[in-house]
């Protein structure tokens, strides 16, 4: 009589199960934390943008009696204005080096601000006898991943694909002054 030998291990095929299944938890967490890193990227952005707009509705805020002299588009990429005499000029070319992301400098690189940073600044209601001045304070910048395509108008058609383009706004109002 023959005697049969139970197998006592794992086989060929059951090894080479485990490593496709292993392979493919991996690859999965790989992508995962890609998407990760291109969500921190996007809320890093978002964040140096609200910092930069608040910025900007504080020195609009402190200096009410020239709002009208805020009231500009800003595109660094091209160059920033001029420093002048007045507080407003030197508020927009201090804020329009903040987009380039002046704050923040590697080696020579400014890497402080957004891919792409505009400023907008737009007098949305003229003063009236009564009614106070209306301002629109905007930053747009590319985003990394497509979205809903913004309202606000600032950067609009800067970026290539509009649904990369990313804004965030505060209103100023600015009440008579006497």
């Amino acid at each position: 009589m023959i005697a049969h030998r139970k197998n006592a291990g794992f086989s060929m095929i059951e090894v080479l199960i485990t490593i496709v299944i292993l392979m493919i938890g991996l690859l999965g967490l790989a992508g995962l934390q890609t998407k990760a890193l291109t969500a921190q990227m996007e809320a890093y952005q978002r964040s140096q943008a609200l910092i930069l707009l608040k910025d900007m509705v504080d020195r609009i805020s402190a200096n009410r009696k020239n709002a009208l002299s805020y009231v500009t588009e800003l595109n660094p990429a091209a160059s920033c204005p001029a420093a002048g005499a007045t507080v407003a000029s030197v508020d927009l070319n201090e804020w329009c080096n903040a987009l380039l992301g002046a704050a923040e400098v590697q080696d020579t690189a400014k890497v402080g601000a957004m891919i792409g940073a505009r400023g907008c600044i737009t007098q949305t209601v003229a003063p009236a006898s009564g009614v106070p001045s209306q301002y629109l304070v905007a930053v747009a910048w590319q985003g990394l991943n497509s979205t809903a395509i913004p309202a606000i108008t600032c950067g609009q058609n800067q970026y290539g694909n509009e649904a990369l383009r990313r804004v965030v706004a505060l209103p100023v109002t600015i009440a008579d002054l006497l």
